[in-house]
């Protein structure tokens, strides 16, 4: 049995093997490692579902998918490499040039979001098939056959020789974890304890353990191939093309209604500055909040125009930062301005636990992130520590503000703690300011991923400047509208953590787990996968009928 360090190392053979049949196949990770294909190649995928042992893998969108989410998410980009972020997106993300550039150059490669895909570029198959033979004692992988240029679709960009995501070291890593998990969530945890009592608090520590444990079975079915390197990959191998879809969308998905919750969230406390402002407009009549919610789109539409977002990049960086700031300031507001901190509240609310329980999840749904970080990391075996230490000090913050806000202001306590927070004082006001800077600072970096995932099936004939931009004013108007349309930042985020986070963090992990690993998983696991899955089914429907039955609530 392999220890977990020689998985970390060794996690780049090319074939799904089983537990007792490592060392049998271990002697030939040496001759592979020789001849394998550079891990560079983050899209080319491996297919492996259960029923039919000869799936091609036909599609391979989205490609774009691991330099979009590192961009949006790895502080090591700017730690390290600046210049990577701003290749990335003059190839991807910023399609509003198309300057002459060398053939086989990266940025070529993605300027063909215009003019279409490199027909050399496309003709290579995606994984190579002049490799050693496979072992006969392991499970091989089915490979993708080579497919003729004029079969290939040409809106289809290639992305397969993009410079590789940088590596990172363990603090690095660490920086990430708590970059991507650390989020807008930490300002909605006092309502959580207002909306599930005390005994609800119960539920933030079993979902953070749970969703520990399967960022941990993600790592594993990393370790069945040197191929699989984001989730995208992992739900390739586990259930085939359709599972690769399936698992982006629902990503992509989630990622736009995070853009959905920012305009909300900016709309929100710029309200509560200016909560009095009234426009009336033909007629129609806004209030502050409505405002505000179109102000932040309007001023967010022009930040995902750019080309170079990496300015953005080092703002968006600093989510730790904004986040230990706030919690900063709300404990500064306690003690040294006086709010004051009393007891209160309820032991458990029932009816509204649900809502709590979509709460406290929404802060644990990094698990898209989580394989690009492992992915990146010099020494992976070390990404389990990472993993733990992440999750530990999210949780604390999570705890310590949830507790802090709640014990404040009681049951006033509202959506969002900074707007229960007195503007009279510096630190509320320093915290507003950086409530409002954090998530117009990601919103474009957020909505990238989402907007690459489009242009890659648009034909090459409508890859124009004119288009592409259309495209992104489109997606940021869209969540305006939604943003407007419900304007209830708490049970949007209570409905979201129900339904992606059950999906993203439990559900999908545990039943790719079971399905890349089948041959060697023992009954303990498979017993505590089927538990998570049966949990996650469990919280998705209750927690989303909740969630919608409270906003429709609202309009009665």
């Amino acid at each position: 049995m392999k220890t977990d360090e020689e998985m970390g190392l060794d996690r780049r053979g090319l074939e799904l093997e089983t537990d007792d049949e490592e060392n049998q196949a271990r002697h030939d990770d040496t001759d592979y490692s020789s001849s394998s294909p550079s891990p560079s190649s983050s899209t080319a995928l491996l297919s492996n579902p259960p029923d039919d042992d000869h799936e091609e893998c036909d599609s391979n969108w989205p490609q774009s998918y691991r330099q979009s989410i590192d961009m949006m998410s790895n502080v090591t980009v700017i730690l390290n490499s600046p210049n990577v972020v701003e290749s990335v997106l003059r190839g991807g993300s910023s399609l509003l040039s198309n300057p002459i550039v060398k053939p086989g150059t990266a940025s070529s490669l993605v300027e063909s979001s215009f003019s279409g895909p490199d027909e050399a570029s496309l003709n290579k198959p995606l994984i190579d098939h002049e490799i050693p033979a496979p072992d006969q004692h392991s499970v091989p992988i089915p490979m993708p056959s080579g497919t003729p240029a004029d079969d290939i679709p040409i809106q289809r960009p290639s992305f397969k020789e993009l410079p590789p995501s940088p590596q990172c070291s363990t603090f690095q890593a660490f920086a990430n974890g708590v970059n991507v998990l650390c989020g807008v969530g930490l300002l909605s945890t006092p309502y959580a304890v207002k909306e599930g009592g005390w005994l609800g608090m119960l539920a933030l520590f079993g979902v953070g353990s749970i969703t520990f444990y399967t960022g941990i079975l993600l790592k594993k079915c990393l370790d069945s191939s040197r191929e699989l390197q984001t989730y995208p990959d992992i739900g390739h191998a586990a259930f085939g093309t359709a599972g690769r879809l399936f698992i982006s969308v629902i990503l992509y998905f989630e990622l736009y209604s995070c853009c959905v919750e920012y305009i909300i969230l900016m709309g929100d406390t710029l309200s509560s500055i200016f909560p009095n402002l009234r426009v009336n407009c033909q007629g129609v009549a806004l209030n502050s909040q409505q405002v505000f919610v179109i102000t932040a789109a309007l001023a967010v539409l022009p930040t995902v125009w750019p080309r170079d977002l990496s300015f953005l990049s080092y703002l968006s960086a600093g989510g730790v930062i904004a986040s230990i700031l706030v919690m900063t300031c709300l404990m500064w507001v306690g003690t040294v301005d006086k709010v004051g901190f009393h007891l209160g509240g309820t032991v458990f609310d029932l009816a509204n636990f649900p809502v709590a329980l979509g709460l406290y999840g929404f802060g644990y749904s990094g698990h898209s992130v989580f394989p690009n970080i492992y992915s990146s990391m010099k020494d992976p075996s070390r990404f389990p520590l990472v993993l733990f230490s992440s999750f530990l000090l999210c949780t604390i913050l999570y705890a310590g503000v949830g507790v802090a806000g709640f014990m404040m202001f009681g049951d006033s306590t509202k959506s969002q703690i900074t707007l229960n927070l007195p503007t009279e004082f510096v630190a509320s006001k320093i915290a507003i300011l950086t409530t409002v800077v954090n998530p117009f600072s990601k919103y474009a970096l957020t909505m990238t991923p989402v907007s690459l995932s489009l242009q890659e099936i648009l034909p090459s004939k409508l890859q124009s400047f004119f288009v592409v931009v259309a495209i992104r004013t489109i997606l940021v108007l869209s969540t305006l509208v939604f943003a407007l349309t419900v304007p209830y930042f708490g049970y949007v985020m209570a409905l979201l953590g129900s339904i992606f986070t059950m999906l993203v963090a439990l559900i999908l992990p545990c039943a790719c787990y079971l399905c890349v690993k089948r041959r060697s998983v023992n009954y303990l696991e498979v017993f505590s996968c089927v538990s998570i899955i049966l949990v996650g089914v469990t919280c998705l429907c209750i927690g989303t009928y909740s969630s919608i039955n409270q906003i429709l609530g609202k309009y009665n």
